[in-house]
C-alpha cells in the first residue's frame, strides 16, 4: 500500500512490484487489495486505483475512462483523437463521442477494461511529423 500510495498515476504495472517479491507473491497481494476494493484490475498485469462509485458502491477507477487511456500510455502505446472526437472538435458533428474507442497509432493486443467493459481500438493516421 506504501508503494500505491508514492505513486504519482493511477495505473501500475505488475512489474512495478517485482522487487518485492516472487510473482506469485505478488500476485497474492494484488488480489488480496482487490478483494478489499482498493484496486481494480484492468488487463493482464495491469491495475489500477480504485474508487467507489456513487451510483453502485462498487470500485472503479478514479478518472472513468480516462484511466484506460492512461493504462494505454503506460503500456508505451501512443494514442490519437478518433474520427468521431475529431468530427465532434471540427463542428462537422453534435454527436458527442462516447470515449470507449481509442484510435491507436499501433497494434494492440491486450483485452483493457473493467466491469465487463472493454475498451475498442481503432486506426489512427499517421503521426504527424
Amino acid at each position: 500500500m506504501k508503494r500505491i500510495a508514492r505513486k504519482r498515476g493511477d495505473v501500475f504495472l505488475r512489474a512495478d512490484f517485482d522487487d518485492l517479491g516472487g510473482y506469485d507473491q505478488v500476485g497474492r497481494a494484488l488480489r488480496g487489495l482487490m478483494s478489499k476494493g482498493l484496486l481494480l484490475k484492468l488487463g493482464y498485469g495491469l491495475y489500477t486505483r480504485a474508487a467507489k462509485s456513487p451510483f453502485t458502491d462498487k470500485p472503479v477507477p478514479p478518472k472513468g475512462l480516462e484511466t484506460l487511456t492512461e493504462a494505454l500510455h503506460r503500456l508505451g502505446i501512443e494514442t490519437a483523437p478518433t474520427r468521431l472526437q475529431q468530427a465532434y472538435s471540427d463542428g462537422r458533428t453534435t454527436q458527442v463521442p462516447t470515449g470507449r474507442v481509442v484510435a491507436v497509432r499501433q497494434r494492440v493486443r491486450r483485452k483493457i477494461g473493467y466491469g465487463g467493459f472493454q475498451l475498442g481500438f481503432e486506426r489512427a493516421g499517421p503521426s504527424p511529423r
